[in-house]
């Protein structure tokens, strides 16, 4: 399905301002029942449905749980989880597919719905277009006698709380380790201080008061300079950064230093490797740092790029054949330990590297040396076919010249918007920016006139 055939589904589900089309509730009514409808198919369906602190979760979780019951689907209510536990528990309950009420990292203001297949994958796009052919049909309820029930799941933390301990093994012992967590007052608040303090670690808590509209308000992996704060002021080993859906994750080292997605992965993929159990393909994203590409070719192993998100990467990782993939942002994908990214899996594959190993967060990250990144956003007139562009192109050349082996080059357009993002690396961060403005003038000069 190209994202032209969408009308609906996005890379990640439908997401937008709560109230506005298509995240209001007649819409969400009917995305249930067309759901339902596609999975009754089959014959008797469950669909699981949970979702983040936002406030309007309770809104969209009711709309959905009318359409799937309309469609005769039996629903399992989660309550507050984070996306990668509904994965998780998709799986465990043998459910048709789960659902998720989120928009992740955006604010409280905005909503989303996601879903994940039977297998705890994102669903196939062959599945999205028959939902979104099922949304143009008039909405037919069952009969009463086949009318979908509710069940509220009143242990699915506890369930998830104990799969994320089982992806470590169990002589991992975090006692001596002092951890600040930020929850982002998101869908972990009551399930990712338990894991590390279960696992022995001395757990601070930040973020884990929601109200349901300081969801990712400075907080989370998207804002963690509280975070690093607090690091440094409880005099902390290290801070972890959830989202507000749980599903990427930011650390801090013990100075307070930020530590992406891009060295997590590194750190991951070295220890299955040193383990014995690790794979030379390594996937990441077009955004993936230089210095990530070159710390895992020291180690023998190879940098896959895909393109940036994790659906992306995901399809990249079981094309290679690869166990760890993931994104600077944050979204680390373990395929060895679970379905999905999930951040909490991701910050324990991590502390058993820094219990097991006797070195500190920021010894093991310094194996990556960064390239200094410039990142300009071009807004023009019309979004057109640039890539063709002869003078684009030669414009691109003189700057790779340029940067000659220490460096590069990308341009890609928004999904969403005219506007080309040009992205520059290199050892230089003054040259580096240097070349990222100018060629973006360059662009911006060429597509306008």
């Amino acid at each position: 399905m190209t994202e032209q055939t969408r009308r609906y589904f996005g890379t990640d589900g439908i997401r937008g301002r709560v109230g506005d089309g298509p995240i209001n509730p007649d819409f969400v009514l009917k995305l249930g029942w067309a759901i339902g409808r596609v999975f009754a198919k089959e014959g008797h369906s469950k669909v699981l449905i949970g979702k983040d602190t936002r406030i309007s979760g309770y809104m969209f979780e009711s709309a959905l749980q009318a359409g799937l019951s309309a469609a005769g689907v039996d629903v399992y209510l989660l309550g507050p989880m984070p996306t990668p536990a509904i994965a998780y528990l998709t799986r465990t309950f043998h459910a048709q597919a789960g659902i998720v009420i989120s928009a992740s990292h955006n604010p409280y203001h905005d909503n989303g719905i996601k879903f994940f297949s039977g297998e705890g994958t994102k669903l196939p796009e062959k599945i999205e277009l028959e939902i979104e052919a099922m949304m143009d049909k008039p909405l037919v309820t069952v009969e009463s006698a086949k009318l979908g029930k509710a069940h509220r799941v009143a242990d699915a933390a506890g369930r998830y709380i104990e799969f994320c301990k089982s992806t470590v093994d169990s002589k991992i012992d975090l006692a001596g380790l002092k951890i600040v967590v930020d929850c982002a007052n998101g869908a972990t608040y009551h399930i990712a201080p338990d894991v590390f303090r279960e696992l022995g670690a001395d757990v601070v808590v930040m973020g884990a008061e929601p109200d349901g509209l300081n969801i990712n308000q400075n907080c989370g992996s998207t804002e963690p300079r509280l975070l690093q704060a607090a690091v440094l002021e409880n005099q902390a080993d290290l801070g972890l950064a959830l989202d507000g859906d749980g599903d990427r994750i930011i650390m801090v080292d013990h100075r307070g230093e930020l530590v992406d997605g891009d060295e997590i992965l590194f750190i991951i993929a070295r220890a299955q490797k040193n383990a014995g159990h690790g794979q030379s393909a390594i996937v990441g994203t077009q955004m993936s740092n230089l210095g990530l590409e070159q710390a895992l070719d020291k180690l023998g192993m190879q940098l896959h790029r895909a393109k940036v998100g994790d659906r992306y990467v995901m399809e990249m990782m079981r094309q290679q054949g690869g166990l760890v993939g993931g994104e600077a942002s944050g979204h680390i994908i373990c395929l060895d330990k679970t379905s999905t990214g999930d951040g909490i899996v991701a910050a324990l594959q991590v502390l058993a590297e820094v219990q097991s190993s006797g070195h500190s967060l920021h010894e093991l990250r310094s194996a990556v040396t960064k390239y200094p990144q410039t990142l300009v956003n071009v807004r023009i007139n019309k979004m057109v076919e640039f890539r063709s562009n002869p003078a684009i192109a030669n414009a691109v050349k003189a700057v790779e010249a340029e940067l000659g082996d220490e460096g590069r080059v990308l341009l890609r357009p928004s999904g969403t918007e005219p506007v080309i993002r040009v992205m520059v690396e290199g050892k230089d961060a003054t040259l580096t920016n240097q070349l990222a403005n100018q060629l973006a003038e360059t662009i911006k000069t060429l597509l306008d006139a």
